[in-house]
Order: C-alpha cells, then structure tokens, then sequence
C-alpha cells in the first residue's frame, strides 16, 4: 500500500512542478533548489526526475537550471545544448559555454 501512496504523491509533486515551471517567465530561469523550496520539499532531485520525465513540449524546462547556473547535461530534449540555444533564443545570456549569468537571469520569487 505504501508503494501506491509514494506513486501518488509523486504524480502529485510532478504535477505541481510542472505548474510551478510553467509560470517562469520567458528570458529567466529558476534553480531547482528554488522550485523545490517553493513547493516545500527539500529535495531538488525530485524536481530534476520530473523535468527529466516530461515529455510535454509546452513545459518550459529548459528554465530550470542547477544551483551554479548550469545547464543539463543530460537535458532531455537532445542535451544540453538544446537547452542552451532554447535559453539563449530567450534572450538569456551565459558566462561560459554552459552556464547561465545567475546574476542577470535569475527568475527570484518566492512563491506563486
């Protein structure tokens, strides 16, 4: 019983992150850290397993970015260099080849 509870509440959490994510605004990006504390789990993993399970093209979750700035290496729509010229054709600028200027971009809500 447990399992099918645990399978719940994570199609729940997918659910509500992938709410969350839809409302970061084009040229911005949030941390998964950030999407994680907004919905009040404290494991930014998570939010990784479900952008990586997506498979909704209308989800923006190239946005999210790992608490450096990086970008997806194993992005799931064909790597990180998708999600590099998705970003970029957003108007977000980089510091380097993968990683988003945080300073600039940084999409800094607390909550929605």
């Amino acid at each position: 019983m447990s399992k099918l509870k645990t399978k719940k509440e994570d199609h729940n959490l997918f659910s509500r992150i992938y709410t969350l994510v839809k409302k970061i605004p084009e040229g911005k990006v949030m941390t998964y850290g950030q999407v994680a504390s907004i919905l009040g789990t404290r494991d930014a993993r998570k939010i990784g397993w479900a952008l990586h399970a997506n498979k909704d093209p209308n989800i923006p979750c190239h946005r999210v970015v790992n608490k450096e700035g990086k970008v997806a290496e194993n992005y799931a729509f064909d790597g990180w260099r998708e999600q590099k010229r998705k970003l970029e054709e957003e108007g977000v600028g980089f510091t380097d080849d993968m990683h988003v200027d945080l300073p600039r971009f940084l999409y800094d809500r607390k909550s929605f």
